[in-house]
Formats: C-alpha cells, sequence, structure tokens
C-alpha cells in the first residue's frame, strides 16, 4: 500500500510529456482513441509498432495483458485496437491507445523516483525489466544527485557486465544513463508535488543507446518525517559528560549487586583522579566513599556530571536539586520512560523538558553508561572499562557499546569516548558523532543505530561530520516505515535497508555489515593512513592465503590488485629465489632469510605506484617457538636458543610494517588467523604493541582497507 494515501497516478503519456523535458530518452510516441486512428499513428511512426491501453488509472499494463507487440502491417494493428479497447473496465475510467515504435533490446535497465518517509526524495537505478523485482540489482541515493553521485550509482550495480559490450552490441551510454538520473533528481527538486516515478524499461538498442518505453508519476503530498529542531547542546554540556571535575552517583549502594555499587566501584576502580560522590538515603559509606542523604549538602560548582541509579519518580526533583549545585551533564540508567509505553513516554518528555529548563545535558535514560579514558572515567553498570586511544563510540543499544569495549580490550586499540544512549530521549546518536567531531582525543565515530525516526536528520548530520572525520556506522532493525507506491517497481524495490544505504554512501559513511567488521573498520581508521589509491600489493609466506585475500580484494570492488610492476618484480628477484610467485600476491614461496621480509615489504611499499600493502603470515616462527617452549625437550638441545630466535624475528616483522607504514604514509595491515588462536603470539602482541590492529585473516583485512579506500575517495583524499 502506498504510504501516499491521497497520491495520484497520471497516465502513461502525461508521465512521459512531464519527464521528457527533463532528459528522460523517450522514444516517439502516438497517443489516439481508435483503431483506424493507431493505423495511421503506425504508418506515420514505421512499422513494427507497440499498441498499449492506457489511461489515468492503468498501472502495470504487461500483468494485465494490455500490451501488444511487434505489429507489422495494418490488420494487427487494427485488431490490437479492438481486444485492447474491449478489455478496458469500469474502473480503468477514461482509456486511449498509445502507439510507438516497436523498440528492441537484449538488455533493460530501470530508472526511478520516490519520497521515503525518512529519507526524503530518493533516486534509483538499476537492473529493469519484469524481473526487476526478483533480480534487485539497484541502487538508490537521496536528492539532489550530481553527476558524479550518479556515476557512483551505476558503478554500484553488481551486474557491470551488462553496461559493457555485450553479445556484440556496445557497452550502455553511459553519460545518457547519468543524464537521465540527474534528470529526476531535478525533477523531483522542481516538482514537490511528486511522490514517485518509474522508467521501466530503459532498453538498451545494439548501438549502446538508451531508449525508455513506460513511464509512471504519481502526484500526492509528500509524507515525509521533520527533521528534528532541538537546539544543540554546547561544548561546555559536553565536557560536563566527558571531562567531569566531579561525578555524583545518585542511589549509592553497599549491595555489590545493584548498579548503585557497580557504577560507584567502576568510577574508582578506573582511576578517576576528580571528586567523587554519592547519595544514599542512610548516608552510609560506600567503598570508602561517605555518601549524603540529601544533594543540598553537597559542595557547590565542583561536581559537572551526577550518575542516576535512582527511580523514575524521584528524578525531577533530583534535576532540580543537582542544578541548585551547578551539574551541567546526567545520565541516567532510570528504566520506566518511552520504552515502557505511553505514560513512559509522557514521563520522558516532561523529564527532557525540565533538563532543558535547568540547561542540564540529558543521557538516556535507561543507558548503560559512560567512558572517557582521558578523564580515566569508567561511569557504567556494566563492564569493561577498555584502553585508550581514539575510537569514540555511540550506541543506542548498551550492548553494543560493551561488544565495542570488548573488542579493544581484546586488539589493544583504544577507545577515547563511549555512551550507551538509552532511549536517546534529548541526547542522540547523531549529536554525540558531531561532538566526536571536534574532540582532539577522537580520530574516528563508530556507532549503533537501530529504530530510526528522523532519517533526514540522522543522515545530514553524519554526512556533515564525514567531511572532518570518519563515521562507521552498524545497523540493526529497518527503519520504521520504508516507502511503498502502489503503482511503481520503484516502489516496490525500495526496502527500507537499501535506501539506507544509498545515503550512507551519499554521505560518505562507512556503512558495516557487522559489529565486528564496524570496530575492525573504525580501528582502522584510527591506527592506518588512508590509502591514496586503489593499488593493493599482497605479500604472503603461502600461497593459499594470498588466493583467499586475492577473491576479498576483487569483491570489495574498489580496491585494486594492482600487476605486479616490472622494475619492482626484478627488484625483489634478487631476495627471492626463482621459484617465487613472481606476481602480485608476492609469494615467497619459503625463500626467506633472516632479513627477507623485511627488505622485501620495503621494496613493496616504497614504490611509487603502490598505495597499501597487506602482509600475511605473521607469527609463523613464533607459534614454532611455542610448541617447543611448551614440549618436553625445552630448554635442551639448542632449544632456548632457536625460540628466542624465532620470537624475535616475528616481533621484528611486526615492527617493520609499522616503521614502513609511518615513514611512506602508506598503510601496511598485517593478518594472521593467530590474533585470535594465540593473541600472545610474540607478532601478534609486537603489532598490539605497535598499538595497530592485527586482523584475523587477509579478507577482514582487505574489507577495511576498502572502506578506508572509499572514504578517502569521498573526501577528496585518493583517486579512483
Amino acid at each position: 500500500m502506498s504510504q501516499h494515501l491521497t497520491a495520484t497516478t497520471l497516465s502513461e503519456s502525461d508521465s512521459k510529456s512531464l519527464l521528457s523535458s527533463f532528459g528522460v530518452p523517450f522514444a516517439a510516441e502516438r497517443k489516439v482513441s481508435t483503431g483506424v486512428e493507431a493505423v495511421a499513428a503506425a504508418k506515420d511512426l514505421g512499422y513494427p509498432v507497440v499498441v498499449k491501453l492506457g489511461g489515468d488509472k492503468i498501472a502495470h499494463k504487461t500483468e494485465r495483458g494490455l500490451v501488444r507487440l511487434r505489429l507489422s502491417n495494418e490488420e494487427s494493428v487494427l485488431r490490437a485496437a479492438k481486444e485492447l479497447l474491449d478489455a478496458a473496465v469500469r474502473d480503468d475510467g477514461e482509456v486511449h491507445l498509445l502507439v510507438a515504435p516497436m523498440i528492441s533490446g537484449t538488455r533493460e535497465l530501470i530508472a526511478g523516483l520516490l519520497v521515503d518517509p525518512q529519507f526524503g526524495p530518493t533516486i534509483m537505478v538499476g537492473v529493469g525489466g519484469v524481473m526487476a523485482e526478483v533480480i534487485k540489482d539497484v541502487a538508490f541515493r537521496p536528492a539532489p544527485v550530481d553527476e558524479k553521485m550518479a556515476r557512483e550509482m551505476i558503478a554500484s550495480l553488481r551486474m557491470q557486465d551488462l553496461l559493457l559490450e555485450y553479445r556484440g552490441e556496445a557497452a550502455v551510454n553511459i553519460d545518457q544513463l547519468v543524464a537521465t538520473i540527474v534528470g529526476l533528481s531535478n525533477f523531483s527538486e522542481q516538482r514537490q508535488d511528486v511522490v514517485s516515478v518509474d522508467i521501466n524499461p530503459l532498453i538498451v538498442r545494439e548501438t549502446g543507446e538508451l531508449v525508455a518505453v513506460d513511464a509512471l508519476v504519481e502526484i500526492g503530498v509528500r509524507n515525509v518525517s521533520n527533521v528534528s529542531s532541538r537546539t544543540p547542546y554546547t561544548d561546555s554540556q559536553f565536557r560536563a559528560l566527558f571531562e567531569a571535575r566531579g561525578v555524583l552517583v545518585t542511589g549509592a549502594s553497599s549491595h555489590p549487586g545493584k548498579f548503585g555499587f557497580v557504577s560507584l566501584h567502576n568510577i574508582l576502580a578506573s582511576g578517576y583522579a576528580g571528586g567523587v560522590y554519592g547519595t544514599n538515603l542512610s548516608g552510609e559509606e560506600v567503598l570508602g566513599i561517605s555518601t549524603v542523604a540529601d544533594i543540598d549538602q553537597l559542595p557547590d560548582n565542583e561536581i559537572d556530571l551526577v550518575f542516576v541509579c535512582t527511580p523514575a519518580s524521584a528524578n525531577p526533583d533530583l534535576l532540580r536539586a543537582c542544578a541548585r549545585k551547578g551539574i551541567r551533564a546526567a545520565f541516567l540508567t532510570s528504566a520506566g520512560y518511552g520504552e515502557a509505553g505511553d505514560e513512559g513516554k509522557k514521563l520522558e518528555d516532561e523529564l527532557i523538558q525540565l533538563a532543558d529548563e535547568l540547561g542540564i545535558l540529558l543521557a538516556g535514560p535507561n543507558g548503560q553508561g559512560v567512558v572517557s579514558t582521558p578523564s580515566n572515567l569508567c561511569a557504567q553498570i556494566v563492564a569493561p572499562y577498555p584502553p585508550a586511544g581514539h575510537i569514540a563510540v555511540a550506541s543506542q543499544s548498551g550492548n553494543f557499546v560493551s561488544s565495542f569495549l570488548n573488542y579493544s580490550r581484546q586488539t589493544g586499540v583504544g577507545i577515547s569516548r563511549a555512551v550507551s544512549a538509552g532511549n536517546a530521549a534529548a541526547l542522540g546518536v547523531a549529536d554525540l558523532i558531531q561532538w566526536y567531531a571536534t574532540d582532539t582525543a577522537s580520530k574516528v565515530s563508530l556507532a549503533y543505530v537501530e529504530g530510526i525516526v528522523d532519517g533526514r536528520g540522522l543522515m545530514s548530520k553524519l554526512a556533515a561530520v564525514t567531511k572532518v572525520k570518519p563515521v562507521v556506522l552498524v545497523k540493526g532493525g529497518a527503519t520504521d516505515k520504508g516507502a511503498r507506491a502502489a503503482a511503481s517497481h520503484t516502489g516496490a524495490l525500495a526496502a527500507n535497508d537499501s535506501i539506507f544505504d544509498g545515503a550512507c554512501r551519499a554521505g560518505g559513511i562507512t556503512r558495516a555489515a557487522t559489529v565486528e567488521e564496524a570496530f575492525e573498520a573504525a580501528a582502522t581508521f584510527a591506527t592506518q593512513p588512508l590509502p591514496k589509491g586503489p593499488n593493493v600489493i599482497i605479500l604472503t609466506t603461502a600461497g593459499g592465503w594470498g588466493v583467499v585475500t586475492s577473491d576479498a580484494i576483487a569483491q570489495d570492488g574498489s580496491l585494486q590488485l594492482m600487476a605486479l610492476p616490472e622494475d619492482l618484480q626484478a627488484e625483489i628477484d634478487t631476495k627471492l629465489p626463482p621459484r617465487w610467485s613472481r606476481n602480485n600476491p608476492v609469494d615467497c614461496a619459503g625463500g626467506e632469510t633472516r632479513d627477507t621480509i623485511p627488505e622485501v615489504m620495503e621494496m613493496i611499499a616504497r614504490h611509487k605506484d603502490v598505495d597499501a600493502v597487506i602482509y600475511l603470515g605473521l607469527g609463523i616462527q613464533a607459534n614454532q617457538a611455542r610448541l617447543m617452549r611448551e614440549g618436553a625437550y625445552y630448554p635442551d638441545h639448542g632449544l632456548e636458543r632457536i625460540v628466542e630466535y624465532h620470537e624475535r624475528q616475528d616481533a621484528r616483522f611486526a615492527e617493520a610494517a609499522h616503521a614502513l607504514s609511518v615513514s611512506t604514509g602508506k598503510p601496511i595491515l598485517v593478518a594472521t588467523e593467530l590474533a585470535v588462536a594465540d593473541p600472545d603470539n610474540a607478532g601478534v602482541r609486537t603489532v598490539r604493541e605497535t598499538g595497530r590492529l592485527c586482523y584475523a585473516s587477509g579478507n577482514r583485512a582487505a574489507v577495511a582497507l576498502g572502506h578506508m579506500y572509499r572514504y578517502a575517495v569521498h573526501i577528496g583524499h585518493a583517486q579512483r
């Protein structure tokens, strides 16, 4: 069912009339009323022709059998005209015949426009025809779409071979397809009453030229969610949240199982150096902190952040008391608000209004906490506390904040700030990411979102941030209401996720498929230099790893497994035996000596045409050393010396990768399954000590590198 309840579908003829002035390449066509007029039109246009039944209330003609193809003479046109007019039903309203030349082609595309309730006017292009909804190879982008974005849309389609020379036919005229996409975007901007456009099929002629043979336009009232108009929080309010001079825990408890104990414990255990305070109705001592029964007993202007573990009913008076003490930020773990139904939503709205009146930043409610490693602050009702680093986390799910922090502890790639936004009643994910863009402690934002209610607002904020710092996002669930246009293939293809994905791509937002991929992408942004181009060389100590990683680079679609330059091949020849692969991947084939890996890696990294390196096989020697160390023969038989040598070698290789990356300004990603299988392996441990991520496989490294390269292109740092 259409989301635009008052929409009216124009006839094919009227739809084409509107769109033709915006660059859509339609075939010549005649609108007639009778069979005799159809014959005259056919003679004028030239046989063979197509005859269709048209009308304002006729949408999918093919499904109803209202199209006659390849009519080659007067008799067949008359017969078709009679059959079509006889097929009209009362609900079709006033009908007519459309006569057009028979356009043939073995390839069909589709283009369209829809107005999504979350993301507004959105342009689509893809593989078309009657199978369009089955193939579902389409790309969406929010309007306006310029020529550059139109080309990116086309390049993102899976079935790229259809656009090339095909069975003796010329390649698709990409300039013509781009003009159609941009024309639809201009149409959406100029006609604010248009809610849907469907151009299907766009037939590709033998010459590669495009001809649109069908079109539908829906007119109606655009139903798009309003962009939030909340006044942004100030930098001083964010500083109160992340760099508080003092923290107050309300509802502090001596019971180790309660939030009031756990949060106080975590603040103290993380080494927070500011003042720590607590309230407790009994005024008892908790973990060495003397609590008070009344906030008014606390000192003025020494506390910036209150961590609320009290019931919802107590919180309005609590916030008023906090404001009197100069507290400017509040994190609420309290439940019973918007997640609890209509009454809870009312309480939530009232609390937001009160916090705004008091000038207090309100995080939560129903959240898990806030982490700020520059302040050694772990104000959370859960573990863990991560190592310090440059990834800033914002999440609508507290569980995923914990996931990201756990990955940080596992990999050693640290966190700067982290907030579980809970209900995100006042402080949302986008608000946090906007502030992270100004935060010198943060290099990349990592976010989890779900239940989006303001898609346009979210994307406009995040897209602005990507001009300054990368944003990595993983999404759960679907938007609240996806676009559906009853008369349109475009609407049927507009799955919520595909529109969201198109909005991310348009804004330069790095969208990850999984939580693991999201963390690894963020860790890569935080620790590696951006590539200046797509050319990748794989350095490997075993062939199979290189083959799988090559496949991953090919599947990425943006990176290029470059051909090995002749001068580089000749240089590597001086370091490896004749049996080496002499190709990319550079497979050492077991010909390494003590210094081979660092020397060959340097040759590769310093070559002017190489943009990035993926190094596979770190840790092999140290892995053998582990088996020797754990065996019954250690440390005799010379094992102690060889164990120390093997471990030192892998540490050297890891150090060489880091040093080369720093000196060349090129990303060098190190991958081995030992990152997970044996994190204490000397090679893996050394990568971790350099502050970088050791990837669990070559394909995971390739995925992360692909995300970095696309972002580099988006901000103009790299060329395609």
